[in-house]
């Protein structure tokens, strides 16, 4: 409908309004408050104590290694279910909906594929952190190590520039939801959001950061497929996919979608959403690749969990903008709800459809939803950063002697101070009136340049560090100029709306990629180093505390069994990214105008794909670590304190800071390392394992 005219399927209440929320919120204040504060600090306090309890009565050792990286042993359903949780922002529930609110059926669908393959593909490169760096604790000191001090400057701007770009998304879209739905000070949402987020991530460090994951990616599992049901199902005013189809339909005629075949929304032929997909597709490889929090779960990983982890991850996350935009962002067209552009710019498409289908207990849903999908992802974002700042500039610049005892209060540090600046950088993005829209589409513009020099990083034995750092910088330096100059010269003036159009940014983030890819392989080639790069240096990174790293003599874990997981993962990794982001639009194209028949199926398979997901990241989790649940829970009940694992001495670890170890006699790769290994492990007492203990 026009705004402040008619609804067009005659829904009184919708009729005649100029918007849909009008600045009257839906919840009081009050409820807003509580939710930031007093959920905040709930949670706090039960993940904490899941923390305590693990340390106390579960053996787990309190050292700087946990504290960052959770003792290098997350299993493949945690790793999936965290992976979720760091993908799923606040934009992926918001934004998502807001193009389906704007280009149809092919909007989930571009922002679910153009985010998967990036996931999907970064499984090759967290098995090459675990084949040839797996003592470290970030991709900066990786970067240090093969191609020193000048490319590590260069790529920590990179990766604390993500990490500010993936926070200030995740306080401008959750402080936005709040305000509009609770009349909540938009500022005070978004500097008290993170205060929740500091308390547990800077108590139990990354090991509380998968709880609270586990958490929080349940519960928006959970309202999803609610969701889901209700606009496909129980809805008195849609119901079934049939009565979707029909409001959609007879919409395109009133109000069709332009550069849509016939102006429909039930299409995949969008010129509009095909845009949107290649700039979703180009800037979350810079948000996945130079994001220091997917490196941190690679490192977390059981090596033989990482491959695995990542694909399940990649494919349980897909459901979330799929399914979810399917169900609200097309329920609020075939509602015909009077939502504005601005609103839906800012991610209140969601909000408003839950709001219309259950009133305040809608409304309640989506905060809380949201609430959490911040609260996750920020936790891994404070993670993340808090482990750059101690293992990148204060044990390498400031003190490179730090005790653990010192690291960890450095972490800790780190936590609450880029925690609270954080708070602050979200309140002056909202007084400059950038809207999280904006912000999703020029975050390719300016990280995308880092993605093809840090991924040859590891898998590139020809790439110089002249060849990253100038294709890093110039790659940059060429999007934001053609980004601007588009914007300039296509419409007349530079302002937020301008560069946010979509010619602008396309041309930005595809600039900002391929000449960032193109100058690395060219300087590379054209002045290579005098031998091809071996890792070795990689390898023998030291961590502050013996520690296990997971490395086996034999078995799926060993260096055997990596070599067989990066020729699995890269064969399925890139048939999935094919398929997923080629093929399928591909075989969809035919279909042109969905029939019902066509229509019904689509939504389906989306719901189905919903619950599957449900299932498995609740179930999967909760069964491969019930024996450590099992043996928490008894100790808890008789109040016996577990003796702590001592996992420096375990018989497997090829890696171990030890001087027996095998890796200080040679690359721990060649086969006759691993035959003299297996001979160790024969004479091994086995009374030193720590579940023997």
């Amino acid at each position: 409908m026009v705004l402040g005219g008619e609804n067009v399927f005659g829904i009184a209440s919708l009729s005649n309004r100029d918007s849909f929320f009008a600045g009257q919120p839906v919840l009081s204040q009050g409820a807003g408050y509580g939710i930031v504060l007093g959920f905040g600090i709930f949670f706090s306090l039960f993940t904490s104590l899941i923390v305590w309890m693990d340390y106390r009565f579960g053996g787990t050792r309190t050292s700087s290694e946990q504290f960052n990286c959770a003792g290098r042993t997350i299993k493949t359903g945690l790793i999936a279910v965290d992976i979720v949780s760091h993908w799923t922002w606040a934009a992926t529930l918001l934004q998502s909906s807001n193009v389906a609110w704007q280009y149809g059926v092919s909007g989930p669908f571009w922002y679910a594929s153009g985010a998967t393959v990036q996931i999907i593909l970064f499984g090759i490169l967290a098995v090459e952190v675990k084949r040839k760096a797996p003592k470290a604790h970030t991709i900066l000191e990786i970067v240090r190590a093969r191609w020193g001090t000048g490319a590590h400057i260069v790529f920590s701007f990179f990766c604390v520039l993500t990490n500010c770009i993936v926070t200030g998304m995740l306080l401008l879209g959750g402080s936005a939801v709040i305000n509009a739905l609770t009349g909540m000070n938009i500022y005070a949402a978004a500097f008290l959001i993170p205060i929740g987020i500091i308390m547990y991530t800077a108590i139990g460090g990354l090991k509380a950061t998968f709880m609270s994951c586990y958490i929080h990616t349940v519960y928006i599992y959970v309202v999803l497929c609610m969701f889901s049901v209700i606009v496909y199902a129980t809805s008195p005013d849609l119901g079934s996919p049939a009565k979707v189809w029909s409001n959609l339909r007879e919409l395109s005629k009133v109000t069709p979608v332009e550069n849509n075949y016939n102006g429909s929304y039930l299409t995949m032929l969008s010129r509009g959403g095909l845009i949107f997909g290649i700039i979703n597709l180009i800037g979350n490889f810079g948000t996945v690749f130079v994001d220091q929090a997917y490196w941190q779960s690679a490192i977390a990983a059981k090596p033989s969990a990482s491959h695995k982890g990542y694909i399940l991850g990649g494919i349980l996350w897909f459901c979330i903008p799929f399914t979810l935009a399917t169900c609200l962002g097309l329920a609020s067209r075939a509602l015909d709800l009077p939502l504005t552009a601005a609103e839906a710019g800012e991610g209140l498409v969601p909000p408003a459809a839950a709001s219309y289908l259950l009133g305040q207990a809608g409304s309640v849903l989506i905060v809380l939803m949201l609430f959490m999908a911040v609260t996750s992802s920020g936790s891994a974002e404070l993670i993340a950063i808090s482990s750059l700042f101690t293992y990148d500039i204060y044990r390498t610049y400031i003190n490179k002697n730090a005790t653990p005892k010192q690291t960890i209060m450095v972490s800790r540090v780190s936590v609450v101070t880029f925690g609270v600046l954080m708070g602050i950088l979200a309140v002056l993005l909202n007084v400059a009136g950038v809207s999280l829209g904006w912000v999703y589409l020029v975050m390719g513009v300016l990280i995308g340049s880092a993605v093809f020099p840090i991924a040859a990083c590891l898998m590139w034995s020809r790439c110089t560090a002249a060849g990253a750092i100038s294709g890093a910088l110039i790659g940059q330096w060429a999007g934001l100029i053609f980004w601007l100059i588009w914007a300039k010269v296509g419409y007349g003036e530079l302002t937020l709306a301008t560069t946010g159009k979509d010619y602008p940014m396309l041309a930005g983030n595809l600039a900002s990629m391929l000449v960032g890819m193109f100058v690395t392989i060219a300087v590379s080639l054209i002045k290579p180093d005098d031998k091809p790069y071996d890792w070795e240096s990689t390898r023998n990174l030291k961590m502050v505390e013996e520690e296990f790293t997971g490395i086996t003599a034999e078995g799926e874990d060993s260096p055997e069994g990596m070599d067989n997981a990066f020729k699995w993962i890269t064969r399925w990794g890139l048939f999935l990214a094919i398929m997923l982001f080629v093929l399928w639009p591909l075989l969809a194209l035919p279909a042109k105008d969905f029939s019902k028949g066509y229509f019904t199926f689509w939504i389906i398979l989306s719901m189905t794909w919903g619950f599957v997901a449900t299932i498995v990241a609740t179930v999967l989790p909760l069964w491969e670590a019930k024996d450590h649940l099992w043996k928490v829970t008894i100790n808890t009940l008789t109040w016996k304190i577990a003796p702590k694992e001592d996992l420096s001495k375990h018989a497997g670890d090829f890696f171990g800071d030890r001087a027996d170890h095998p890796s200080k006699h040679g690359n721990p790769y060649l086969v006759a390392e691993a035959e003299a290994k297996a001979k160790q492990v024969e004479s091994f007492d086995e009374a030193t394992l720590p579940m023997k203990a």
